[in-house]
């Protein structure tokens, strides 16, 4: 549940047993990839049909989330998902520019009250999820955070919690996320009149260029603290690019297009039937949750919008929690300030990931728990 795609990465074993990256050679693994970007490429286009929001996300989204709760067995495309950002995050960041940048000095005390806010409501999670779940401290606080679900699970397990149901969390919290808040969105919200990234038509040696610097960007910063490199790399790669005023480019929309169809069909390959059913009592606690948080972050759009100039479909978007690609690309689909919401949710993840035993210790005094001395 953790990443799906991490699977394919296991080698050879020394006793000659075939390693799992073999499986790209062999038939019956490209035929399961076919059938899967078929599945989620129609659903794609269905969704477009019925004017769904982000149709070539949540299509995929959906279908592939049904077919894996069914049992259907799929295959991915090795770093779909991270190249998928990689152009995502080089359209957004082309979007940054010296005055995009003086606004979001100007709103640095509005994202810092945000981020507080935000770690703020996933604490009240914790101490709802607990008594739904019937888990244990350790594990209601990191499933609940507004952190990277591979980081949460991780620091779970070394304190001892469930890493395995904090995962389930993680992925049904960023799911209802992706589900529900554009749809929210589009109904409750309008479309906004930010303009793209350049005017300078789809040079494809360009955006070719671009991509490529995008992703050693990426690469530069995954050893690095940073949240989300594979996001955040390209973005900044943007930012220089546009600043710097090197060259204009946009990214064609088939590319966000493909984007949008590896993100979703990675998102809804995740929900494997086994672990969601070994799990009943958590999963059915992480669904409400979820739409707790869900209403906290709009609630908290509606108090950012009254003191700040800043659209309630932004605000929301900005606050909504975790799934920040995917909140990006809604708010870049929807010609909202995609560069707010950017810097809200990095921020958001980098306050929460460098302060998070912190705020634990925190939640284990207002439980009446020990705090040990490792926290």
């Amino acid at each position: 549940m953790l990443d799906a795609s991490k699977d394919v990465a296991a080698r050879s074993t020394p006793g000659g047993k075939p390693g799992v990256v073999k499986r790209y050679r062999q038939p019956r693994w490209w035929g399961l990839l076919v059938l899967t970007y078929a599945i989620a490429t129609a659903a794609g286009f269905l969704a477009d049909v019925v004017n769904m929001p982000l149709p070539f996300m949540l299509g995929p989204f959906f279908a592939l989330a049904a077919f894996s709760i069914m049992g259907f067995e799929s295959a991915l495309v090795p770093m779909g998902r991270e190249l998928g950002q990689v152009a995502i995050g080089v359209a957004v960041g082309m979007r940054f520019t010296p005055a995009v940048l003086a606004t979001m000095a100007g709103l640095l005390p509005a994202m810092i009250a945000g981020t507080l806010y935000v770690i703020a409501f996933t604490m009240v999670a914790a101490f709802l999820f607990k008594p739904l779940a019937k888990v244990d401290n350790v594990t209601a606080f990191f499933a609940t955070a507004a952190g990277g679900v591979a980081d949460m699970a991780t620091v779970a397990k070394e304190y001892g919690g469930a890493a395995g149901s904090v995962a389930v969390v993680h992925a049904l919290r960023v799911s209802g996320v992706v589900a529900i808040v554009p749809f929210l969105v589009v109904i409750f919200g309008e479309h906004g009149t930010a303009p793209d990234a350049a005017s300078a038509g789809s040079n494809w040696l360009l955006v070719g260029l671009s991509l490529l610097l995008g992703y050693l960007m990426a690469r530069l910063l995954k050893p690095t603290p940073l949240p989300n490199p594979w996001l955040v790399g390209p973005i900044l790669m943007g930012i220089i690019i546009g600043v710097l005023g090197l060259y204009t480019v946009t990214i064609p929309p088939t590319l966000i297009v493909i984007a949008q169809i590896m993100l979703g069909t990675w998102l809804g390959c995740q929900f494997k039937r086994d672990l969601l059913a070994a799990l009943p009592r958590v999963t059915f606690a992480a669904v409400l949750v979820s739409i707790f948080m869900i209403g906290c972050a709009a609630f908290g759009a509606l108090v950012l919008t009254l003191t700040t100039d800043l659209p309630f479909t932004t605000s929301f978007l900005s606050l909504a929690p975790a799934a920040v690609t995917e909140m990006v690309l809604t708010a870049q689909v929807m010609h909202l300030e995609a560069e707010v919401v950017t810097a809200f949710h990095v921020l958001r993840i980098a306050v929460v990931s460098s302060t998070v035993l912190l705020v634990f210790k925190l939640y284990l005094k207002l439980k009446g728990g020990t705090v040990g001395p490792s926290v």
